[in-house]
């Protein structure tokens, strides 16, 4: 952290989906930075975190009394908020989105940020009309070892095609299909919602997409071919606990994470806990990264989502074809 902080100018920040799973870090983010959490909202009242961070903070299950208390801060209190974080399921981020600009606050999403690349371009003219700004959080971007893995590419050759391999295995139970992560309407499926923010560090990495091949998408797995600009990704993405590497599961892992840079383990395993902090600070800061930024990830996405699948000829991720029992309760698409 650089120790810049906002004390003197403390900003007024409501959070919706408090009772999330990466709630705590926004949480922890608003604090860190000097800033205080005025409001919260979340349908599941199993929030007790917030007394970690912000115990005097009003909480709503309800969207309605939640609206209604901003409301009232505003015209009660002459208290306005400057931010709205959301941590809400994907296909409600639009949504929470422009409440927050009707409300006269910037912005801060987590990622996905949007479902579709057409989400991107309604939300710019929202944008553009309030004078507010829209935020999501690309933390990876701030990642010590990923920034110095970008200078270091940029001062390669340029016309040079590196070859690289993405594995990213996150064990999920049967909960996960009853979720909202579980419904790909909801979700945006298994590319989007574990995979968005590394489609975003290899393009902010290697350059524009050239070409978008899938050769599998399921339920519980997905992966194909990601040719950039100066990079072939081929890359695996799983929510299947039969897919982990035996050497993994025999230590009781249920996560594994490898990117392969021309056959080399590139190594950012650590480093995470702060992240979420520096991207508040760099927004509030005057930087931030803004809708464009995103456009690209979300459209890769968007596209494996809708794409046909590709015959597993070559240049295919050696996970394809690992074979696996199929979930009782889903079936391939």
């Amino acid at each position: 952290m650089s120790g810049k902080f906002y004390f003197f100018f403390m900003k007024n920040f409501a959070l919706i989906g408090a009772a999330g799973y990466i709630a705590p870090r926004h949480m922890k983010a608003i604090k860190d930075t000097g800033n205080k959490l005025v409001a919260a909202l979340d349908k599941n009242d199993s929030v007790g975190i917030i007394d970690s961070y912000f115990p005097h903070a009003a909480f709503f299950t309800e969207f309605e009394r939640f609206d209604r208390h901003i409301s009232k801060m505003q015209l009660e209190k002459d208290l306005y908020l400057d931010y709205v974080s959301i941590c809400t399921p994907n296909y409600l981020h639009d949504a929470h989105i422009r409440f927050a600009l009707r409300q006269g606050a910037d912005a801060i999403c987590e990622k996905p940020l949007v479902l579709n690349p057409w989400n991107i371009d309604a939300l710019q003219k929202i944008e553009s009309d309030s004078g507010k700004k829209i935020f999501t959080i690309l933390q990876l971007r701030l990642h010590p070892s990923i920034i110095a893995l970008k200078k270091q590419i940029e001062k390669g050759p340029k016309d040079k095609i590196y070859d690289i391999d993405l594995t990213y295995l996150t064990s999920r139970g049967n909960w996960y299909y009853t979720s909202w992560k579980g419904d790909e309407s909801k979700s945006g499926g298994i590319a989007t919602n574990i995979g968005v923010h590394f489609f975003d560090m290899l393009t902010w990495i290697f350059g524009e997409v050239q070409q978008n091949i899938v050769h599998l998408n399921t339920h519980d797995r997905a992966a194909g071919l990601l040719v950039l600009q100066n990079a072939r990704v081929r890359w695996f993405l799983s929510i299947n606990e039969e897919v982990l590497p035996k050497e993994i599961a025999q230590k009781g892992q249920r996560t594994y994470r490898s990117l392969k840079i021309e056959g080399t383990e590139f190594e950012f395993s650590g480093g995470f806990t702060d992240l979420h902090t520096s991207a508040y600070q760099d927004i509030l800061d005057g930087n931030g990264f803004g809708l464009n930024s995103t456009r690209q990830a979300i459209e890769i996405v968007h596209d494996i989502r809708n794409a046909s699948r590709s015959p597993i000829k070559e240049d295919y991720h050696p996970f394809v074809k690992k074979p696996i029992s199929k979930h009782p309760f889903k079936s391939d698409k």
